[in-house]
Parts: structure tokens; sequence; C-alpha cells
């Protein structure tokens, strides 16, 4: 069986021998750079599974390397950094990375979200005809025709893989109250690993991308203590 290829980012060593330590005890092929540049040109040229990217690198930001990335690939990435504002994690977020993990950490628990996020990846391969088939009967959505994300008129959301499994999701039981952990689930998440905040910043990212094209249309809404649902009404 062919081993999942993993591309470490970062230039501080003691940090990489630990994630390569413990991922190549996974399982995992690793390969490791520490310049974006490196890692930019590496995508270009070969296949990897997933990426850990540090934010604070020495030739550019992570974010700069994601959006470079993000023109030529969808490999899923991890953020990795020292910074813990949530705006820090929101914009990770809207410039297409998958996760965020702020140091100290884990390795086991980096390893354990490196799998998560491949084990979902390959759920979405495997049903992107069941993604192709979803009903649509709002008229402010369409599925767009790769079965990978929404188009408002004819103008594509730019979702992530994972925003798109949540507005599926929250589309499919559209004005039904779905919790954190059912959502979680829709992305092929256990409700135990510690991603229920991720859950509201890529709700957050969902929403600011449908504001850019329907401003004044509240898609989904929060119930406070609950979790969302999606709003199949018209413009509030």
């Amino acid at each position: 069986m062919t081993k999942s290829r993993v591309l470490i980012v970062e230039d501080e060593k003691s940090i990489a021998d630990t994630l390569i330590h413990v991922l190549e005890s996974e399982g995992f092929d690793v390969q490791w750079v520490t310049l974006g540049g490196d890692a930019i040109e590496l995508v270009s040229q070969q296949s990897f599974s997933l990426m850990i990217l540090d934010i604070g690198l020495p030739d550019m930001t992570g974010f700069e390397v994601c959006k470079k990335i993000r023109l030529i690939s969808d490999i899923p990435i991890i953020f990795l950094t020292a910074r813990n504002e949530e705006i820090d994690r929101v914009v990770g977020l809207e410039i297409g990375a998958d996760d965020y993990v702020t140091k100290p950490f884990s390795p086991r628990e980096v390893a354990a979200r490196v799998k998560v996020i491949l084990r979902r990846m390959n759920f979405q391969n495997n049903n992107l005809q069941e993604n192709q088939s979803i009903v649509i009967n709002d008229d402010r959505l369409k599925l767009a025709q790769s079965g990978c994300d929404f188009l408002i008129g004819e103008q594509s959301l730019g979702l992530t893989t994972i925003e798109f499994k949540l507005l599926s999701r929250l589309f499919e039981h559209s004005n039904v109250v779905l919790t954190r952990e059912q959502l979680l689930d829709a992305c092929g998440y256990a409700s135990d690993v510690g991603y229920e905040r991720n859950v509201d910043t890529h709700i957050k990212t969902i929403r600011a991308k449908v504001k850019k094209q329907l401003p004044d249309t509240e898609l989904i809404k929060t119930h406070r203590g609950f979790g969302y649902c999606y709003n199949s009404g018209s413009s509030s």
C-alpha cells in the first residue's frame, strides 16, 4: 500500500524532528523544508497528501504560502503557529487552510488531526457522486458542476472541503438545528478530538463568503446553546 505523503514546512528543527518522528511512526512518508518558497516549488512538482505549514517562516508568512499553494493545489493544509488570536484562525481558514494548531502542541494530537483530515478526504472522494445528487430547493444556491462547491448565480463561493461538507449538511436539513457534534460528523470528525470550536470559525467563514454576494441574506442562523441551521426562507 502506498504511504500518504506529508510535507512539513517549519523552520525550527526541534519541532520538525518531533513531528517527523511521530508521523513516520504512524506510517507516513514525510518530507521537510524550512522555506515557503521551497514548499511551493515542491507542491508544484510532486504529489503530497497533506501539508503542515508554520505561519512564521524566514522568507514569507504561512498565509502567503497558503495563498500561492491554493492557486495550484487543493492539498489539505494544517497551520502551525505560536499565535492564538481568533483573527489569525479566521484569516487562515478564509484563505483555504483545513485546520489550525497552536504551539505548544502535542505531536500525537497533530498526527491524529492529520489522520482525521485524510480520512475525511477519502470519505468525500468516495461519496462525490452522492454530493452531486443533492437536491437544490433554494433559488439562492446551486451545486457546482464539480460537486465540491456551491454557486450563487454563476459565482462560486470558493468553499474549502470542510466548508462544503458543513453547508451541505445544513442545507440537507433546512430549518433544522444541528449541533456542533452533528456537523462534525458530517465532516468525518469524531466529537472528541477538540474540533467543536473550529465549527464556529468555519461557519463564520462561510457566512463571510456568502455575504460578499448576498449581503442582506442570512443563510445560516445561530441558535445559542444548541447549534446552527440553514435558513430556507428569503432575505432577512
